[in-house]
């Protein structure tokens, strides 16, 4: 990851995730009017309000905020396993990947990785051949956990129906890593509750897309968010006066859902002018979110990280997986100057750009 710092040039668009983007000043508006309590003791009305909300667009009876998607995911995981229980889920999951492998270190909970296919989704057979027998030498089979978008990719309603009802003919139940939740409806053109419905528990990011600095919700039963609500007290995730963030993604659920269409038509704009750069490859097919996969190689990642830099363009290019993530934060000028900095490397001799 190059220094910020070293750059030539003011930063003009910052594509390494959809996670750097910053308050507006509507939203910072709402966070400095929000009425606060102590949350802990449930007192907090912006939290709660955020909470009935998100609870309310996915269809289900009670939501629990939290600090970040990692915990909301640990909550979901926890809520519904047991130590020496086992949740299967797709071995390039955030979950199994990326997030310390919580659930195992302190939960006690087994974890299965799975095969899956290229847009996440993991076949009904596969976790029927995955679930373990009633057998002590075995860990119990309790939750399937899945990805919905998954590297900007989605899922259909069908395939993921397919892999809930396999799940459910087992005996389990079903968690849904909603990081990018409502960029996944938005691609399906489906409303969030029919997304959330085959699942017990949804875990959404606030802090992705949606814009909001901080701040993740997981959505359930009643009975699964009060065990949630025990486990967060244990992973120190309580807070006080928090409306103040809750506030910022209580906003963004009410203005900034429906505008991500314009971060997925964006992304398919970058990634076709990308496309016709020669030397660069682009699967447009796989651009169905806010997320690009350029092919690049590997020893022009670095050198083109840094030309990108120099450009005031924030790239995460690294090899075998380059990605470039398109948001609210990301506008015309920037759309141009990515677009340019990708042009001119290929453009210029290798000499002159790219090296090591």
């Amino acid at each position: 990851m190059y220094d910020l710092e070293s750059r030539t040039h003011a930063i003009v668009a910052d594509l390494r995730s959809d996670t750097v983007t910053k308050p507006c000043d509507s939203m910072r508006a709402a966070m400095a009017a929000a009425e606060v309590g102590d949350d802990v003791y449930g007192e907090d009305p912006t939290v709660a309000r955020l909470e009935a909300l998100a609870a309310e667009m996915l269809g289900k009876e009670a939501a629990i905020f939290a600090p970040s998607g990692t915990q909301t995911n640990l909550l979901g995981v926890l809520s519904h396993c047991g130590r020496g229980e086992e949740a299967l889920i797709g071995r390039r999951n955030h979950i199994f990947r990326y997030e310390g492998l919580g659930s195992a270190v302190l939960g006690g909970v087994a974890v299965a990785p799975l095969e899956q296919a290229a847009n996440g989704a993991i076949s009904r057979e596969t976790i029927a051949a995955a679930v373990k027998p009633d057998d002590p030498h075995f860990p119990i089979s309790r939750l399937l956990c899945l990805e919905n978008s998954f590297y900007g990719r989605v899922q259909s309603l069908a395939e993921i129906d397919a892999a809930v009802t396999a799940a459910r003919a087992a005996g389990l139940r079903a968690h849904l890593d909603g990081a990018r939740f409502f960029n996944a409806a938005t691609a399906l053109g489906v409303e969030p509750a029919a997304l959330a419905a085959p699942f017990d528990s949804i875990s959404i990011c606030l802090s992705k897309g949606l814009g909001a600095p901080v701040g993740s919700v997981l959505v359930g039963d009643r009975e699964t968010i009060a065990k949630a609500r025990r486990y967060r007290k244990m992973l120190g995730g309580g807070m006080r006066q928090v409306g103040v963030i809750a506030a910022a993604g209580l906003f963004a659920l009410e203005n900034l859902v429906e505008r991500l269409e314009e971060d997925h038509a964006r992304a398919k704009r970058i990634a076709q002018r990308l496309a016709a750069i020669e030397g660069l490859a682009v699967d447009l097919s796989a651009v169905e979110t806010n997320m690009i996969f350029p092919q690049i190689a590997d020893a022009d990642c670095a050198p083109l990280r840094d030309y990108a830099a120099a450009q005031g363009v924030a790239l995460s290019l690294h090899p075998g997986e380059s990605r470039l993530v398109v948001h609210r934060d990301v506008d015309d000028a920037g759309e141009q100057a990515v677009v340019a900095a990708f042009e001119e490397f290929y453009a210029t001799p290798n000499e002159e750009v790219r090296r090591d």
